[in-house]
């Protein structure tokens, strides 16, 4: 008996792989991002935790996500050039991935076979074979060439644009590097260096709460290291800081070691008479607050609309005398006669650009005229709330100079201030500059770039 012929088999397609697990959480942080506008320091480590993950995968991914959220900009020039058509035309999801895959080849030493096939492999399992063949053929094409090869290409000419070529070499908005470029002043020549410093992984600072612990204590507890400046700061060399049991009880919090020295400094300035009556105008989330409770000698006012951001202050100052309003700062309908009120307004947050990864492209030039209003109302505020001879400190984490010396001039000529010299009162900071106000460098001094000015109500 013959047995049939067989029919010849066919290659079945194999099922496709998904992304590793390191890989799968910086891509959903991306989505999370560009869906809901999530802060990616917030939805990061929730998502590590929710999934398990620690040690070099919760490096690798916090690389991942962090480095894609940085560098969007460029990354978004570069897919341009590759798939030959704007990014606004290619599917969000898929433009994601395309970050994905793109970072990995331009800024990571991942192999580029790896960067390429894992990301392809989603975009199959997100779509379909002709989208993954779209992500293989641009991603392939990107491989072919290194970063300083597509920024020669992509890049505005250095001799005629150097703070676009340099804004684009770093993967800055342009706006944002000549904001700073004005800031900077006649030090301009140290653009490249601050935007390198944006793009470093900063270390993470703790603040040892005044009269709980020592700074020396912290460091011991938690492996760190005693801080340059502030006499409560703590440098963290790795790890999750929340899991740490001195954060964990509320002796210690993480905190940018220049929002520390704001804080101090205003327990620092020379006020007439008494000082029993402090106000933080705007304390939310009552980092600030915190400090300024933990040496203030009475009770320390706090005024913050916003309700969430009211109960991180209460959260932040439990066990502290401190007295939270849940009411507009511009008019917050408290009796005026202050000492000492802190200003710390809220702003577009260019200063810290380094620890809010995606906030650089978040933020626009349209943001900073209304900002800067609100600025002043606060502070003018401030001043009608201040008696003659106490004391306001303004501050914000921008340096843009609408919303810091364009403010506080506008107070100088409608109110009755004076301004102080306030850099004595960051001692032992040095490199302020020529003063009377004080403004805080990530690539001089390894703080958030705040800024701060002392005036004296007349």
């Amino acid at each position: 008996m013959t047995r049939p012929p067989q029919r010849p088999q066919r290659n079945r397609p194999q099922p496709r792989k998904p992304l590793d697990p390191a890989r799968r959480v910086a891509f959903d942080v991306l989505r999370a991002v560009s869906e809901r506008d999530a802060y990616a320091n917030l939805a990061l480590p929730a998502l590590l935790n929710e999934r398990g993950l620690d040690g070099r995968d919760a490096g690798f991914a916090t690389e991942l996500t962090y480095g894609a959220c940085r560098s969007r900009g460029l990354l978004d020039a570069v897919i341009e050039a590759a798939a030959g058509r704007p990014v606004d035309r290619i599917d969000p999801v898929l433009l994601d991935l395309l970050r994905l895959g793109t970072y990995q080849l331009l800024r990571t030493r991942v192999e580029p076979h790896a960067a390429v096939s894992t990301t392809v492999e989603q975009a199959g399992i997100e779509f379909d074979t002709a989208r993954a063949g779209f992500v293989n053929g641009v991603l392939r094409k990107i491989a072919g060439r290194d970063e300083d090869s597509w920024v020669a290409e992509l890049a505005p000419p250095a001799d005629t644009d150097p703070v676009g070529h340099i804004a684009f070499t770093h993967a800055h908005p342009r706006w944002v590097a000549q904001a700073f470029t004005d800031a900077l002043g006649a030090r301009a020549g140290e653009l490249d260096a601050l935007l390198a410093s944006d793009d470093a992984r900063p270390v993470v600072h703790l603040a040892a709460r005044p009269g709980a612990l020592s700074a020396e204590e912290l460091a011991e507890a938690v492996g760190g290291t005693v801080g340059c400046y502030s006499p409560y700061a703590v440098y963290l060399s790795g790890g999750d800081p929340g899991r740490l049991g001195p954060v964990r009880d509320g002796r210690a919090l993480v905190q940018d070691e220049g929002s520390q020295l704001v804080a101090r400094a205003l327990t620092l300035a020379p006020v007439d008479g008494d000082a029993g009556r402090w106000l933080d105008l705007c304390a939310g989330p009552g980092g600030k607050t915190a400090m300024l409770a933990a040496l203030a000698p009475g009770q320390i006012t706090a005024v913050e609309p916003a309700p969430r951001r009211a109960e991180l202050v209460e959260e932040n100052t439990r066990g502290l005398d401190v007295a939270v309003l849940r009411v507009d700062g511009r008019d917050p309908g408290l009796e005026p006669g202050f000492d000492r009120v802190l200003v710390d307004a809220p702003c577009t947050g260019l200063g810290a650009l380094r620890r809010r990864p995606e906030a650089r492209w978040r933020r626009q030039p349209g943001d900073v005229p209304g900002l800067a209003r609100l600025q002043r109302e606060l502070l003018a505020s401030a001043i009608r709330l201040t008696r003659p001879g106490g004391v306001v400190l303004y501050a914000t984490c921008s340096p843009h100079l609408a919303e810091t010396v364009g403010v506080v001039a506008d107070a100088l000529r409608r109110h009755p201030v004076t301004a102080l010299d306030t850099r004595p009162l960051f001692d032992p900071v040095d490199d302020l500059g020529d003063g009377p106000y004080v403004q805080l460098w990530p690539h001089r001094h390894g703080t958030d770039a705040m800024f701060a000015a002392a005036l004296q109500v007349t």
